[in-house]
């Protein structure tokens, strides 16, 4: 070591003799390269990896990873990353081809390795995307906080495997933010608490928040006839009210019926209450209500029991 750190200090001193500039220690090219296929699971790999890692991602803030396609720019930047990080569960269909592409060498992480996947069910309809899924696996596992808790130890495990020498640092790094989503699993399970056990229940076009429903107890129901290709009719609109009555539903968030006056209609004609923007596949940008996982949750949690508590 000691020799290391003379030949080292040597080398420095002819390269300052000949007027060549030492680049700064922990340069990006010393840092790991790991690259996420969506901004939540680079999200995880920040918190983890600290500054140790330079993390870039596929799919960025707002993007739609199950639709995505990849750029050639895309195959260059995972052939130069030592790890991949993927969601799994058919969440990027269009990756190994991307992977396999780009001939690699890198390790592929699997983050949902270890959680228990649910089944799309048939009545969680077409996805928003346009994707059928008939009992098909559900990936949006991260809706659960303690799921993200597996998808961030999976992480650390990965990189510790990538590079030995910062092992101590990725623990020290994911034990500090398993803390911080513990505190985050008490805070939606005391917002849960505020909302009246018969009013758990809204109407949501998109199925990406099934792990949510499951852990915490609130019923995301599918609203009827509105197909989620198209805007949605007058006609559409009276069937929503129909079962919003029938089913006592206190509050809806519609991804695809855009119309502020269908949904004030739908507001007035049923009683219910309009709820606000539920981020599922994606986060934002810094600027945003959702730049990252912990503030994505948040925000969920509470604008639910906002609309739902009454």
């Amino acid at each position: 070591m000691i020799r290391r750190a003379l030949l080292q200090a040597c080398c420095l001193a002819v390269m300052a003799a000949l007027g060549v500039k030492a680049a700064p220690a922990q340069e990006t090219q010393d840092k790991l390269k790991v690259i996420a296929s969506f901004s939540i699971l680079a999200d995880f790999a920040r918190n983890v990896g600290g500054d140790r890692v330079e993390v870039s991602m596929l799919v960025g803030p707002g993007g739609d990873a199950h639709v995505y396609t990849p750029t050639p720019a895309d195959a260059r930047n995972v052939a130069a990353s030592k790890l991949v990080i993927v969601n799994g569960l058919g969440f990027e269909g269009w990756l190994a081809r991307l992977v396999k592409a780009a001939g690699n060498k890198a390790a592929v992480v699997v983050a949902t390795k270890g959680i228990t996947p649910r089944k799309a069910k048939a009545d969680d309809h077409t996805h928003a995307h346009g994707h059928h899924h008939d009992d098909e696996t559900d990936p949006h596992a991260w809706q659960s906080v303690p799921n993200a808790k597996i998808y961030v130890a999976n992480i650390r495990d990965a990189l510790i495997g990538a590079d030995a020498a910062g092992a101590e640092t990725y623990r020290a790094n994911a034990e500090r933010y398993l803390k911080a989503l513990d505190d985050l699993e008490r805070e939606v399970r005391q917002a849960v608490e505020t909302i009246p056990a018969d009013r758990r229940k809204l109407i949501a076009t998109h199925d990406a928040f099934g792990y949510l429903a499951d852990t915490y107890g609130i019923a995301f129901i599918a609203p009827q006839g509105v197909s989620t290709e198209s805007e949605a009719t007058a006609k559409d609109v009276a069937r929503i009210v129909t079962q919003i009555k029938a089913q006592k539903i206190p509050a809806v968030f519609l991804e695809n019926v855009s119309d502020p006056r269908l949904m004030r209609r739908i507001a007035q004609e049923s009683g219910a209450k309009l709820g606000g923007t539920l981020f599922s596949d994606s986060l934002t940008n810094e600027k945003g209500d959702a730049a990252t996982y912990i503030d994505m949750i948040r925000h969920n949690i509470r604008t639910l029991a906002n609309a739902l508590a009454g």
